[in-house]
């Protein structure tokens, strides 16, 4: 009878949870995970095209006006927050898990993007963002006298 043994890295073979990859990612090792500036647990997709800068994100049951997005020098804040503070007096309620919650990101845009500029569109529970990108400087003739 012939026994292989097979090493396992613990952490391909098992990936680490979210929160402690995300640890290991702000302590500087590439090997656990994306290094760039990215936390929160707000599911996005980024795209661009020509003009703009493209950001669809996941909020459903939130309404509209309990949804702030904002740039800053290149980094896209999305928060979400809402609570209920209702109860419905015949019930007796065991767990209470819909009423109250928050989302946040922090992403850094893969473009330059005007600051102050973009349109913002919520519905079906996903809000999308255009953005549109800051000219790129063109190198232009300076006259000598």
């Amino acid at each position: 009878m012939v026994t292989h043994l097979t090493r396992r890295d613990p952490f391909t073979a098992f990936p680490p949870f979210p929160a402690f990859d995300r640890l290991l990612s702000m302590l500087g090792d590439s090997r656990f995970g994306d290094t760039s500036l990215d936390e929160g647990t707000l599911l996005l997709d980024i795209s661009e095209d020509d003009q703009n800068v493209i950001v669809r994100a996941s909020l459903p049951g939130f309404a509209k006006d309990q949804i702030v997005a904002e740039v800053h020098e290149g980094i896209l804040t999305i928060k979400a927050e809402r609570s209920e503070e209702s109860e419905e007096g015949d019930e007796r309620y065991y767990r209470r898990e819909r009423r109250v919650g928050s989302l946040s990101r922090r992403v850094a845009l893969p473009s330059i993007v005007e600051d102050g500029e973009g349109s913002a569109e919520f519905k079906d529970g996903v809000l999308t963002l255009r953005l549109p990108k800051q000219a790129k400087a063109s190198p232009r003739k300076i006259e000598i006298q």
